[in-house]
């Protein structure tokens, strides 16, 4: 028996939440998913995320949201991350940061829980402790309940992303790289049965850098000014991947990218 997880990269600004609301319901009409993950990092406006967000993605068909080094950006979803189970943090911030950095979920079709982690890089990051230790830790605790473990390595250096994936190889059913925003091509099942990809991509406006407005990036680039980004809002899209995993050994057998445009 295998089970159909659907991940979708970042969610950038107000075209991001309206891709998801109106493309992830024509997923799970396709595709049939059992688990949705979404990462919900830059959805208020392209910094972090607020309280309201998360049950709009959540209403929208997500199962569970992660975030990565923007989390707490946004004061007011410091108590909701303490107390809402469904949206999760890197694992790897400091002790005494709200809310918790992986948890257990419960599809009713599925007899067994499925486990999502959070992780943040270190390479060009801010300092956190370290993702390889603290995944290390965690997933021996879990593989005793599990073998369905999802990783969100949310890290911008390729090298560190990869390193996680051969070091977790086998440990767990996918490690799923997003923050670069931009979906790269080297999904793979590697020897011992992980699913894996640099970056899943982002879910926002395509005309844009990195899903922020072109002129204000640019001006920021060229010249130098500390200008506020703001996300673009034009050729909205949504990047992803679905991925099939066999549900008695945890090991991944499929991995596709997902690329949707709104009409």
């Amino acid at each position: 028996m295998s089970i159909k997880v659907v991940f979708l990269g970042d969610v950038c600004g107000k075209a991001g939440r309206l891709a998801v609301k109106q493309l992830l319901s024509v997923l799970r009409h396709e595709l049939t998913p059992d688990f949705i993950i979404v990462n919900g990092e830059n959805a208020a406006g392209g910094y972090g995320i607020t309280p309201h967000i998360p049950e709009e993605l959540l209403n929208s068909g997500a199962n569970c949201l992660t975030t990565g080094d923007h989390a707490f950006d946004r004061h007011e979803i410091w108590e909701y991350l303490a107390t809402e189970p469904r949206i999760i943090r890197p694992l790897n911030f400091p002790a005494g940061a709200p809310g918790r950095g992986w948890a257990f979920y419960h599809p009713p079709q599925l007899p067994r829980p499925i486990a999502v982690i959070n992780l943040v890089g270190r390479v060009f990051m801010k300092p956190v402790d370290c993702p390889f230790q603290r995944a290390n830790g965690v997933i021996t605790e879990i593989a005793l309940i599990t073998p369905l473990i999802i990783v969100d390595f949310h890290a911008e250096a390729t090298a560190e992303k990869k390193a996680m994936a051969y070091f977790l190889d086998g440990r767990v059913s996918a490690i799923l790289g997003t923050h670069t925003h931009i979906q790269t091509a080297d999904e793979q099942i590697l020897a011992n049965g992980t699913a894996y990809i640099t970056d899943v991509g982002m879910c926002g406006a395509f005309d844009s850098i990195l899903g922020m407005k072109k002129d204000l990036s640019l001006r920021r680039m060229i010249e130098q000014v500390p200008v506020r980004l703001q996300p673009a809002c034009d050729d909205i899209r949504i990047n992803g991947v679905l991925i099939e995993i066999n549900h008695d050994t945890g090991r991944a057998e499929k991995i596709a990218r997902l690329h949707r445009a709104l009409d």
